[in-house]
């Protein structure tokens, strides 16, 4: 069976085929970087790392390319507001973002190219627009005719009269048409600018995009990715941009993946499901997240439902992908046994090659990893269960390595809990030696917040007569 992609474009599962045999090239938006990355951003990092992770399992060379939007209006007001340089803020995020999707076990695309760099690649693709009567310039900035695409609209599925009543198009009485969106912006004062033949400014977003996939991937790629919330305008102008100008199909597949709601009890015990936003109050940041959890969590909530469909993030379902990860980790457990031949050593292999199979079969289709997971729990059922018989040596080893490079396909670590809370014990062994100091002082306040606050932590506390131990809850890490 041949993987099958959901392609945005056509709207249908379609066999993967690519431009190149054996080699994929797959560009991804990445953030626009004028503060901490939360945990929506991670979902789409962890969706297409999963996609990049199982296109190399089965055999092809991924070309991943992921940009940073490093000038933009939101840099520049984020960087007026607190007195920073918008160039040196933008670099600060984006080594903090880096460094959370190593946190995250996230495989660093090979280019992380940024818009800041790419300026003469931008100017030219622009210019180009112009010559070709695509792109005009009124007043040194400079706006893409819409008009001259005639299927503009193709990959969100709306017309323009659509797109313009939707009030989703700014209103310029200086554009031919409400529809034209900026390819270039005239610089306004304080703000960074680029000399360029229409004069000072800076690119639009759209554009940089287009300029760097095709300085790094060429004129036509694979897989171009992100969030459904770019469906419309940015993936949309940048197919009508690219393509006005190279006269080709710019990605053979659109791959989407669902956006990040979170999950909040209500005083009657129902849930409602809000958009994460800051207005909201709700926004979770990768850090805070890393800080309560460990990072398994995230990747199994994400892997636990198709990387297309809206995901929901809240205490409860982290709390129910905590419990998945510990039965996932059981399955790595040494065997308590030294069995290597007999009816439980064949039904422990025979699982172990079904669930291979089960695993690819699901990956083939359209990356289905909720389907691979329920696979590899029933491994881990079958490994525990031959444990139990005695079941050991070579067999044993053989079904573990492959439950080990089934999860490996998927990025999970099952990092033991122990390995990744060592770094900070000495300051836990700090603050449990200033609690046992509260608590002769008579500061039993003081002493049981300090518990508490380690108890959110996922550390638990115990008075004994030799002094008080603690130990790391399974489910949580610092």
């Amino acid at each position: 069976m041949s993987i099958r992609i959901y392609n945005t474009l056509t709207r249908t599962l379609e066999p993967f085929e690519t431009l190149e045999p054996g080699v994929v090239k797959m560009y991804v938006c990445g953030v626009t970087v004028y503060d901490r990355a939360h945990i929506g951003h991670a979902m789409s990092a962890i969706v297409f790392d999963v996609v990049r992770r199982y296109l190399e399992y089965r055999g092809y060379a991924v070309q991943h390319v992921v940009n940073f939007t490093d000038v933009d209006d939101k840099i520049i007001n984020r960087a007026r507001e607190i007195g920073r340089d918008p160039k040196e803020l933008a670099e600060s995020y984006i080594a903090e973002f880096l460094e959370d999707l190593e946190a995250l076990n996230v495989k660093r695309a090979h280019i992380y190219p940024r818009a800041t760099e790419t300026m003469p690649e931008i100017q030219q693709f622009i210019t180009r627009l112009i010559e070709t009567g695509h792109a005009y310039v009124v007043d040194g900035d400079v706006y893409f005719r819409v008009a001259t695409v005639p299927d503009y609209g193709k990959l969100s599925r709306r017309s323009l009269d659509d797109m313009i009543a939707g009030n989703r198009i700014s209103v310029d009485e200086r554009k031919e048409n409400p529809a034209d969106f900026a390819l270039w912006k005239a610089a306004k004062p304080g703000e960074p600018f680029w000399d360029s033949p229409w004069g000072p400014g800076r690119p639009g977003w759209h554009i940089e995009c287009s300029a760097m996939n095709l300085a790094h991937l060429g004129e036509q790629i694979d897989i171009h990715g992100g969030g459904a919330d770019l469906i419309f305008p940015h993936h949309e102008n940048e197919i009508a941009q690219t393509e006005s100008l190279t006269g080709k199909p710019f990605a053979r597949y659109w791959m989407h993946n669902g956006m990040l709601q979170i999950q909040t009890r209500l005083a009657d015990g129902t849930y409602k499901l809000e958009k994460m936003s800051k207005s909201l109050g709700n926004v979770v940041t990768i850090r805070e997240f890393l800080a309560r959890y460990h990072p398994d969590v995230l990747r199994l909530t994400v892997l636990s439902s198709s990387y297309r469909s809206p995901l929901a993030f809240g205490e409860e379902i982290a709390a129910d992908q905590e419990r998945k990860l510990v039965r996932l980790r059981s399955a790595l457990e040494p065997p308590i046994g030294t069995i290597e031949a007999g009816p439980a050593v064949d039904v422990l292999l025979a699982a172990a090659r079904t669930t291979r199979e089960r695993f690819i079969a699901a990956m083939d289709d359209d990356f289905n990893t909720a389907g691979a997971l329920a696979a590899l729990f029933d491994l881990v059922r079958a490994i525990n269960t031959a444990r139990d018989a005695g079941v050991g040596g070579a067999p044993f080893a053989e079904a573990q390595a492959t439950f080990r490079e089934l999860t490996d396909v998927l990025g999970l670590t099952l990092t033991p809990q122990q390995a990744i809370i060592q770094p900070a014990a000495p300051f836990i062994d700090l603050l449990v030696e200033v609690r046992s100091e509260l608590r002769k002082a008579k500061q039993f306040a003081l002493a049981d917040m300090v518990r508490n606050r380690l108890s959110d932590l996922g550390i638990t506390l115990e008075d004994t007569p030799q002094g008080t131990r603690w130990k790391a809850a399974d489910k949580r890490h610092v």
